[in-house]
This record gives C-alpha cells, sequence and structure tokens, in this order.
C-alpha cells in the first residue's frame, strides 16, 4: 500500500482502497456499456470467429473505460485523481496532445 499512496500521491490506505476498487468497478462498467452496444450491431460470438469477436470486444471496452473513469471516480470521490489518470491515458494513447 506504502508503494501505491507514494506513486499516487496519496495520504491514506482508504484513499488506495477506493481507487482500487474504483477501478474494478469501471472495467465491469465499461464492458457493461459496450456489450448490448454490439449485441444491437449484430457482433456476436455465434456469427464471428472468437478472436475477431474478442478483438471487436475489447477494443471499444478500452475507449469507453477511458471516458467513464472519471465518472466512476466522482463516485468514490476521487474524481481529480482519476481525470489526472485519464488525461496520462489519452497522452500515451496519442488521443491527446501533452
Amino acid at each position: 500500500m506504502d508503494k501505491l499512496k507514494e506513486r499516487w500521491g496519496l495520504t491514506s490506505n482508504w484513499d488506495v482502497i477506493a481507487i482500487l476498487i474504483a477501478f474494478s468497478i469501471n472495467g465491469s462498467f465499461a464492458a457493461f456499456i459496450v456489450r448490448p452496444v454490439l449485441s444491437q450491431l449484430g457482433i456476436n460470438k455465434e456469427n464471428l470467429n472468437i478472436v475477431v469477436f474478442y478483438f471487436l470486444y475489447i477494443v471499444p471496452v478500452i475507449f469507453v473505460y477511458q471516458f467513464t473513469l472519471p465518472l466512476v471516480g466522482w463516485t468514490v470521490g476521487q474524481h481529480k485523481f482519476f481525470k489526472n489518470m485519464q488525461t496520462k491515458m489519452l497522452i500515451r494513447m496519442k488521443l491527446k496532445k501533452a
């Protein structure tokens, strides 16, 4: 916990726990949003190769994850941390200029 607190600039163990919970909730939330959209587009395991399906599933999940992260972070009281995290990730993905 101390390494995470130091790396993320946090002071409390509760902040670390809240952030880890937000990361786990956000992953499920992003997948929850993407699955029905792909289903409406006719993208499912039955009509596609499994590798193609998971590629077409994971790519949108990654993008949705980026935009839902500050929202989920706000619900656990860590909006500022997640807004900064989102900015760093978008810069690394070359979707935002530094």
